[in-house]
């Protein structure tokens, strides 16, 4: 698959918690991410965070939170990402999601020449 040199990053921020139909939020994004034929995707837990509500969430021992960071990237050309925005939207009730323009310098699978 080829990216463009001029791609796209579609960033999401939400709660680990945060469910769509039964299963985690972040998994249900990635796999619609798959369906679309989307580049790639990947899944970050963050150690700490908070939100619009102003909440800490945390890993550290003492504060155990059930709920913390998750930030998902998915890197596509323009018209790609544009077209799986409206999935995200629907999916997202509660989160932050940006767009930025980014420069791909490379995009190999192992299978590539």
């Amino acid at each position: 698959m080829k990216i463009p040199e001029q791609g796209y990053l579609l960033r999401i921020y939400v709660g680990e918690s945060s469910q769509w139909q039964g299963k985690p939020l972040y998994e249900a994004i990635v796999l619609r991410a798959r369906e679309m034929h989307l580049a790639g995707a990947t899944v970050l837990r963050g150690p700490m965070g908070f939100g619009a509500n102003s909440r800490v969430h945390t890993a550290k021992i003492l504060r155990l939170s059930e709920d913390l960071p998750i930030v998902i990237d998915i890197v596509d050309s323009r018209e790609k990402i544009d077209a799986f925005l409206p999935d995200v939207d629907e999916m997202v009730m509660e989160g932050l999601i940006t767009v930025e323009s980014v420069r791909v310098f490379k995009y190999r699978s192992s299978k590539t020449p």
